[in-house]
């Protein structure tokens, strides 16, 4: 069969089969522009946090660990009113932690300690549920408890792993919140108001496949995104090689178009297919970077030497200063307090309901500021090779910048200044460095960096300059989604027509049997 034939033929019906696939991402990806898939973001976090209170009686952290039997070092330790609306310190021993991980993934290890008793606290029935939720909620708010469920349409997410089974309770406030509440420590580890999960039924749900997923096709779901999107390229591809070649530049057809087709939607799925062809291709090609297919993204970087930068592990003396200290040095109203080791150095960081978090020496519960002679050294021992340079970074930048909290992308933590430490290792890696509180906000390396340009960039348009002229951002994307939908719900009307056709004919009724030739038997 001639190769122009064959091109015809892989367009068409490949292009039956991925076409609505098209449809439905490009709208979805709109709605994901403003309302990403459910989050419990740090600001919400602390915000919903009951403040602790200087005047309540709470152990030491010394006397807390010993208390509960943790006697070892520590690779994180929290306080604050976040689990069965009680006081209680979250501690992960070091042992808990994965090998060259900062902190283990949230709720993993964790062992929950009353902060006035010292008792441990194992079970997270649903009346301690209740009583996070209430506290999350406020003490007007009417809960409905709705039990336990492992995973469902809103909590795919891997990081909510080590908290299953969750606890779900509605709130009867204005938005219709829907809380879920880890099974291990208590805490609300996700909100999701009503509108947010609606939205996302017609946003993230769909546009992830995500209905495959906690079925029997759940293991299968990362291939057949990846495949669907292979074949997406292939019909983008295709399309395009067809649609330039049945397109007259220099003369016209008979009917006085440069166009063969007549019909409505065989004449618009031809101009859209050349107008939007190329933006179609860039945005599925994006989406297939964004799964990693078969890892091409992970570069073997060795891990950093967390341990070696921090200056050893998290040790809590029985000298440290008591809660009542710390809260009392502060200007009130805090939240959580979290030690941690910094460049040698034992520290407490005191959030609040908003802005930075206060950084105060563990033993003085003085303020306390990181020398940045010592952060150099610390930070050079992230990694065996030299350090090339140090980037003080005062605004964001193509590889570190914010986006909207609920957007796809948004919602971590991206405070200012920062560090950038460039590394002379093979895999030219970069790791962003807060300086005021020591901790290591992100690492990139060639290799990924290639796939912020190959995913962020060519799928969400993550070009500051564009970013920073909004609505601009917002109306180009809109109208190339628009055109992309036009393309491709021109193609699934075409594809069912065509398919229509190709039933009737297989199905329709068979010609009758020609008549003999042979005279009649009936009697004169």
């Amino acid at each position: 069969m001639h190769a122009k034939r064959w091109l015809f033929l892989i367009h068409r019906w490949l292009g039956v089969v991925v076409c609505a696939f098209f449809a439905m991402w490009f709208v979805s990806g709109v709605v994901m522009m403003y309302v990403g898939y459910p989050k419990l973001t740090e600001a919400e976090r602390l915000q919903h946090l009951p403040p602790l209170d200087a005047a309540t009686p709470l152990l030491g952290p010394r006397q807390a660990l010993d208390a509960a039997g943790i006697a070892g070092p520590l690779q994180d330790l929290r306080l604050a009113v976040a689990s069965g609306g009680q006081a209680v310190y979250l501690a992960v021993p070091a042992s808990a932690a994965e090998p060259g991980a900062r902190r283990s993934p949230p709720g993993r290890g964790v062992v929950v300690v009353d902060a006035q008793s010292g008792a441990v606290l194992r079970q997270v029935d649903g009346a301690r549920a209740l009583v996070s939720a209430q506290a999350y909620g406020g003490e007007a708010v009417v809960l409905r408890y709705r039990g336990t469920i492992d995973e469902d349409a809103f909590t795919h997410s891997r990081g909510l792993d080590a908290h299953r089974p969750l606890h779900v309770v509605d709130l009867a406030d204005a938005q219709a919140t829907r809380l879920y509440i880890s099974g291990r420590t208590g805490e609300v580890v996700r909100d999701a108001p009503r509108a947010e999960r609606l939205w996302n039924y017609a946003g993230a749900w769909i546009h992830w496949l995500y209905p495959l997923r906690g079925t029997g096709l759940d293991r299968y779901w990362a291939d057949i995104v990846n495949w669907l999107s292979i074949v997406g390229i292939a019909v983008t591809l295709t399309g395009t090689v067809v649609g330039v070649m049945r397109w007259r530049f220099r003369r016209t057809y008979k009917s006085g178009s440069h166009s063969p087709y007549q019909g409505f939607m065989m004449r618009w799925h031809h101009i859209s297919g050349l107008l939007f062809a190329l933006v179609t291709l860039t945005w599925i090609f994006s989406g297939l970077m964004s799964m990693n297919p078969w890892r091409v993204f992970d570069s073997g970087a060795p891990a950093l030497r967390m341990a070696a930068m921090q200056g050893g592990p998290l040790v809590v003396e029985a000298g440290d200063a008591a809660p009542a200290a710390l809260l009392a040095s502060t200007r009130g109203d805090v939240r959580e307090l979290r030690w941690l080791r910094a460049a040698g150095q034992t520290l407490v960081l005191a959030s609040t309901a908003s802005g930075r978090p206060l950084v105060r020496d563990a033993a003085s519960a003085q303020p306390r500021q990181i020398d940045p002679a010592a952060l150099r050294t610390a930070v050079a021992q992230l990694l065996p090779d030299p350090v090339a340079r140090i980037d003080v970074l005062t605004a964001y930048d193509s590889h570190y910048y914010t986006r909207d909290a609920h957007t796809m992308t948004g919602g971590s933590e991206k405070p200012l200044p920062v560090w950038r430490v460039v590394f002379t290792d093979a895999h030219a890696t970069w790791v962003h460095v807060d300086p005021q509180t020591g901790a290591v906000l992100g690492r990139s390396d060639s290799t990924r960096r290639w796939s912020r340009w190959l995913f962020a960039m060519l799928h969400s348009w993550d070009w500051l300059p564009l970013l920073a002229h909004r609505p601009l951002w917002d109306v180009l994307l809109v109208a190339l989604s628009a055109g992309g939908a036009l393309l491709s719900l021109t193609g699934v009307v075409i594809g069912w027509r065509r398919l229509g056709r190709k039933l009737r004919s297989a199905t329709g009724p068979r010609p009758a049997p020609a008549r003999s030739a042979a005279p009649s038997r009936r009697p004169a």
